[in-house]
């Protein structure tokens, strides 16, 4: 043809393209659409004088015409018999129709034949094929079959089916001298009415040949369908990958390498086919293309019918009629067809006698049905075209199979056959000569859906049906690349990146299979109404045909047939039920595309054969056990080395790919996809905590990125960026087995295991490459602080790759992804080196100085959280920061107890080290919260470091306190140092926030203001002088012992310190009363100090709960008789402590008792008078009486003691109370 073609509106007869005709009384709804036309601007025709003697060629017969270009001759030639496969021209043509919104593609001639069989005894021979909802109808010359069959004995079973079970005598009828007479003096006639230079101007009649012989190109042989021979494998295609021949059916790798899911742009995908394929009858080598619209039945058509100008519309058709033959039905639906079809308003039909022009005659298209002699209803012809695309719906159900519609020359029957079934007893599915145009039709069809932008998923289910039944039809020797890019787009119809869930609601659940029907609804025959099938009574033969139509009349009634399994607008996708099945399915779909391209590799014989099923020996371990972290640097390099090589671009395969090759492009791409598939598994598996199977898979993912690597001259940045994100899951793998080594033997069991799918890849891999970039972080330790540098290198490596492929922009996600990842690894390997230190100082002998290795191992630990504060600041991570700041306190903290044991406790002093390291420690705490900035950043994280700078403050002081540095400092600087620390564990110390951490606050809180009593206390017993000074230390201790008292008893918890506390307040009442001098002033502080033991009540009820609760435990298990013992209890109260303290107590009691009756008998004697001191007299000396019996008492358990204080002290209580009026 003159242009190539294009999808789409093209040239067209005028005034006609997508306008209905005006069809007055018609019953039926028709439009045409021309999509495509090689056709010149029709010329108006020429009309002929009468007397015109049409059997004399005119001077232009079957000449090109500078009007008509070159098309000219295929216009005005009668139409020849269309080839065996001009659908399939047409659809190649047309691909975004086929399988979606065409029903119908066919020459027009086939629809005519079809739609004129109930008024036809002609027979009927057409193939029929399905594509998702479309069918393919091809007329199939069984004459022309039979006679290759007897030249070359190929198609031997079709033959021998026919003569066996149709028709045994049927021989091929010659065509009629009448036949050729009429084709000629058409031709001739079309010619004579062009209208123009060089038109009607006869020759003379030497030339008798012309008259009687056929229209050259028209004869019997030449005028012929050319049918391909059976497909072959070329010789040359084992030569030359990339050469063009029918076997292999070359595609342009543009396509199949790139992103089919990306939707690359339209050009990108070539036509499968070049002028090798065209030469066997794959072309549409129709002058137009229509897009007809028959009632509800869409249609692509081909159609060759002259067209003029020059009558009363823009379109005429030229018909050539004998006036002596009456026009009868068969011609009248044959004309109305055409010009419905070509949307031609009105037919010119010029009459002759024995090829002498007569007389012309116009009638509207609408009237033709109404013709005399041609009178025929254009409903029936509606209802004829309606049931046999029903029939052919119903029984045409499987994808890929030719379909054969058989009506015997005189026959009423209709036959449907399915070849494909019948072939497959040959044991050569190549012997049906439709097996190749309709596989590459199914696989173009399906890479022109991938490649549609808006391409929605609920289409995926008809992509893998087309592409399964496609792999069907193909035989892996004769067309590995189809059937390898076939594979990769199967593998890329499952998204291996999207969220779980997405499996059960994008695609529909109902069902699994590979076809878009199931095989109970192929094989069920419909209802007697709606078809007639094979019975018992029917001859013997029926039992080979699909579906039978009884009687041709039956086409004509009305909705006789219905389409029962309407094709489905989409196939079902199968349902993944998981992760894992989602990315075997994809593995195998990536292995079946390996294998065809290896298959097709020419030095596959030069490579040593190996074994699929025996596991490649890959040389990790031996590299990995060389060393530790040292050797892992070198790996680095190497790696980092290997990062560069990529720009020199020095690779090659082992197998010999030819770069640029289609084999090498598909593998790559093959490779790639598998490489993203264990990826995925390995993430999968890392969720469901199976680590073994996670480091195995991201092991297999990273081999095959190495094999890309080795073979790929130039890096994508999307796959630099996806090695980033394979190295980085490798880090999380490694430190997961490292904090779960506890199961290390099931890990190791899961990472030995191979499938041997996996192992089949592995050695397609091999043939290619050896390289093992990333050896280093796949190798599963034994070693726990290899394992945590492994994964820190990783990460390293990631970040080195976004770094040096200048990727840090585009991916910011991703940055700050590996940045948190390193900088939570140098966190954990910074704790573990920690806790290391921490184990050495326990084990240390006390006497001993810090050892080297402490000192290694704080520096290791040190530089670790250094980098990953880094880490965490450079991504504005204040959280993260914070806790790595804490963590460093933390070290500091190990450090100055390091330092704390030097010598022996006899000499121990708080040493300028320890101050050192604490404050250090202070440091990095302060420097946490100024990160963190306030609470509301991180509530937890905020408590935690200011509980831990509480802490430190509070240790600090309390070593000062108990180890004071006399040796280096005064008292009082120690003492206000002390001071200071303790207020500032205080400030950091919140006793108000509640939280789990609230009780110990307070107990902290109440320890500090005890501690600060005490020192208070002690510095007034010490201190002779300054009376200023007595005076603040007493008033000091006194506020902080009422604190302690007061957080104490806030606690429930702690009946012992709340004890100790008062009986130190009760010493400092003593040692104040020492000092007095006056009756008065001692007897009030010997009131305020009996007070407080009497405030102590609320504290012995709590160790009597304790203990009554114990023996009630006791008494129950009397069988555990060492449950008695002194020190241990279930209730967790130390009872050596509440001895100590009773016995103090009593002591205590007892004095202030004596003192208090001493003090007041002498006030008695002195006013003489009755008072309420006499009824605290009698009460203190009843009390002490009692308390002198109970002490006396060695035998009473303590329990039993506490019982006599409790009561002793109610006793008081209620003097007190009685004393209204006395001294308080």
């Amino acid at each position: 043809m003159a242009e190539p073609r294009r999808p789409g509106p093209a040239a067209a007869p005028r005034g006609g393209e997508a306008e209905e005709p005006k069809q007055g009384s018609l019953a039926v709804k028709s439009s045409a659409v021309v999509k495509y036309s090689s056709a010149p601007p029709q010329a108006a025709f020429a009309r002929l004088q009468e007397k015109t003697d049409l059997k004399l060629p005119p001077a232009n017969w079957l000449r090109e015409s500078a009007r008509l270009g070159p098309a000219g001759t295929a216009i005005l030639g009668s139409s020849k018999k269309s080839t065996p496969f001009s659908s399939f021209g047409m659809a190649y043509d047309f691909i975004d129709s086929i399988g979606n919104d065409v029903d119908v593609v066919s020459d027009s001639e086939n629809i005519k034949k079809l739609l004129k069989i109930p008024y036809s005894k002609s027979h009927v021979s057409m193939a029929v094929h399905r594509i998702g909802r479309t069918l393919l109808l091809d007329e199939l010359d069984i004459q022309e079959l039979f006679m290759r069959s007897s030249q070359t004995g190929d198609w031997t079973w079709l033959k021998e089916f026919y003569q066996r079970l149709i028709d045994q005598k049927w021989q091929r009828k010659k065509k009629s001298k009448e036949h050729w007479y009429q084709k000629a003096i058409l031709s001739k006639f079309l010619y004579y009415s062009i209208n123009g230079d060089g038109a009607a101007q006869p020759v003379p009649s030497s030339s008798k040949q012309h008259q009687e012989g056929p229209v050259p190109g028209e004869g019997d042989e030449a005028g012929r369908a050319s049918w391909p021979a059976p497909f072959e494998m070329p010789s040359s295609l084992s030569e030359d990958p990339g050469a063009s021949n029918q076997g292999s059916v070359p595609l342009e790798p543009s396509y199949i390498v790139g992103h089919v899911a990306s939707a690359p742009k339209e050009q990108n995908l070539t036509t499968l086919f070049n002028d090798g394929e065209n030469s066997q009858g794959l072309k549409n080598d129709f002058v137009r293309n229509i897009l007809w619209t028959f009632e509800d039945i869409h249609m692509l058509v081909g159609s060759n019918m002259p067209i003029f100008g020059g009558g009363r519309y823009p379109a005429v058709s030229l018909r050539l009629r004998d006036n002596n033959k009456p026009i009868n039905v068969l011609t009248g639906i044959d004309y109305w067809l055409d010009n419905l079809i070509c949307n031609v308003p009105e037919l010119v039909m010029c009459f002759h006698v024995n090829g002498i022009v007569q007389k012309y005659e116009m009638i509207k298209t609408e009237d033709i049905p109404n013709l005399e002699n041609s009178n025929f209803s254009t409903k029936v012809i509606k209802d004829i075209a309606q049931n046999i695309l029903s029939f052919l719906k119903s029984n045409c159900t499987k994808e890929g199979h030719t379909y054969w519609l058989f009506k015997a020359s005189g026959s009423d029957i209709v036959k449907l056959y399915d070849l494909t079934t019948l072939c497959e007893e040959t044991e050569d599915k190549y012997q049906n000569p439709f097996t190749m145009p309709v596989a590459i039709l199914l696989y173009k069809v399906a890479c022109n859906m991938m490649l549609k932008k808006n391409q929605n998923k609920k289409h995926y289910g008809t992509i893998r049906t087309l592409l399964l039944n496609c792999l069907k039809l193909l035989d892996n020797g004769r067309h590995p690349q189809i059937i390898a890019s076939a594979n990769y787009m199967l593998s890329e119809l499952f998204q291996l990146d999207e969220p779980k869930k997405e499996d059960s609601t994008d695609f529909p659940i109902n069902g699994n299979s590979d076809e878009s029907y199931s095989e109970e609804e192929e094989e069920m025959p419909d209802s007697d109404e709606n078809g007639s099938y094979s019975n018992s009574s029917d001859p013997p033969d029926d039992n080979k045909a699909v579906a039978i139509i009884k009687s041709v009349g039956e086409l004509s009634v009305p909705e006789k047939y219905k389409s029962v399994h309407r094709i489905r607008p989409s196939c079902t996708f199968p349902v993944c039920h998981g992760t894992e099945e989602r990315c075997r399915l994809v593995l195998s779909y990536v292995l079946e595309g390996l294998k065809s391209v290896d298959s097709s590799v020419k030095k596959e014989s030069d490579l040593p054969a190996a074994d699929p099923s025996t596991p490649i020996p890959l040389k990790y371990e031996d590299e990995s056990t060389s060393g530790g972290p040292e050797c892992l640097e070198k790996q680095m390099a190497l790696f980092l080395d290997k990062m560069g090589s990529f720009q020199k671009g020095k690779h090659s395969s082992q197998s010999g790919m030819i770069p640029g090759s289609w084999q090498y492009k598909m593998k790559l791409q093959l490779i790639l996809k598998s490489s993203k598939a264990y990826y995925v598994l390995s993430d999968a598996a890392m969720i469901l905590q199976k680590y073994g199977r996670a480091l195995r898979y991201i092991k297999l993912a990273l081999q095959c990125h190495d094999t890309y690597c080795c073979l790929c001259a130039s890096m994508l940045p999307e796959v630099l960026v996806f090695l980033c994100q394979c190295l980085t899951l490798c880090g999380d793998i490694q430190l997961m087995l490292a904090q779960n080594a506890n199961n290390r033997a099931a890990y190791l069991e899961e990472y030995n295991y191979q499938t041997k799918e996996d192992q089949e890849i592995l050695h397609s891999l091999h043939r290619e490459s050896s390289c093992q970039v990333f050896a280093w972080a796949t190798d599963l330790s034994t070693d726990l602080e290899c394992q945590l540098s492994v994964s820190c290198k990783c990460y390293e490596a990631a970040y080195e790759i976004l770094l040096f492929s200048n990727l840090k922009k585009q991916n910011p996600e991703q940055h700050v992804q590996v940045l948190k990842r390193m900088g939570n690894i140098r966190n954990e390997i910074g704790v573990f080196y920690m806790n290391q230190a921490a184990a050495v100082q326990t084990e240390r002998v006390v006497s001993k100085n810090v050892s080297t290795t402490e000192q290694q191992l704080w520096k290791k630990s040190f530089s670790c959280f250094e980098k990953g504060i880094q880490n965490f600041e450079s991504i504005d991570d204040a959280t993260n920061a914070a806790l790595l700041l804490c963590n460093t306190g933390r070290l500091m903290r190990i450090c100055a107890q390091a330092h704390c044991a030097t010598e022996g406790d006899f000499k121990r002093e708080f040493s300028p080290e320890e101050a050192l390291y604490y404050n250090k420690a202070i440091d990095y705490y302060l420097r946490a919260l100024r990160s963190l900035g306030k609470r509301d950043v991180h509530p937890a994280v905020w408590d935690s470091v200011n509980w831990e700078l509480s802490t430190t403050y509070f240790t600090m002081a309390t070593l000062q306190q108990d180890y004071a540095p006399l040796s280096r400092k005064a008292q009082e600087q120690i003492e206000k140092e002390v001071s200071e620390a303790m207020m500032k564990s205080l400030k950091y110390c919140d006793v108000d926030t509640v939280s789990p951490r609230q009780p110990l606050c307070q107990y902290r809180a109440a320890t500090i203001h005890h501690r600060l009593a005490s020192m208070y206390h002690s510095c007034l017993r010490n201190q002779v002088g300054d009376e200023h000074l007595r005076k603040q230390h007493r008033v000091l201790a006194d506020l902080h012992y009422s604190k302690a008292v007061r957080l104490f008893q806030l606690l429930k918890d702690a009946p012992c310190e709340f004890l100790r506390v008062q009986l130190e307040r009760v010493a400092f009442a003593e040692f104040q009363m020492a000092s007095q001098n006056s009756s008065a002033g001692k007897l009030k502080t010997l009131f305020g100090a009996l007070d407080i033991m009497v405030k102590t009540k609320c504290a012995f009820q709590l160790i009597r709960k304790e203990l009554a609760a114990e023996s009630e435990q006791i008494s129950k298990d009397e069988s555990n008789t060492e449950n008695t013992s002194t020190n241990d209890s279930s209730t967790g109260l130390n009872k050596e402590e509440v001895l100590k303290l009773l016995s103090i107590f009593e002591s205590r009691m007892s004095f202030l008792l004596l003192q208090s009756i001493k003090l007041l008998t002498s006030t008695k004697k002195k006013s003489g008078a009755i008072s309420e001191e006499e009824i605290t007299l009698k009460t203190n000396k009843q009390v002490y009486s009692l308390l002198l019996r109970a002490t006396a008492n060695k035998s009473m358990t303590l329990l039993e003691r506490i019982e006599v204080i409790l009561n002793l002290l109610e006793q008081l209580t209620q003097s007190s109370e009685a004393a209204t009026g006395g001294v308080q």
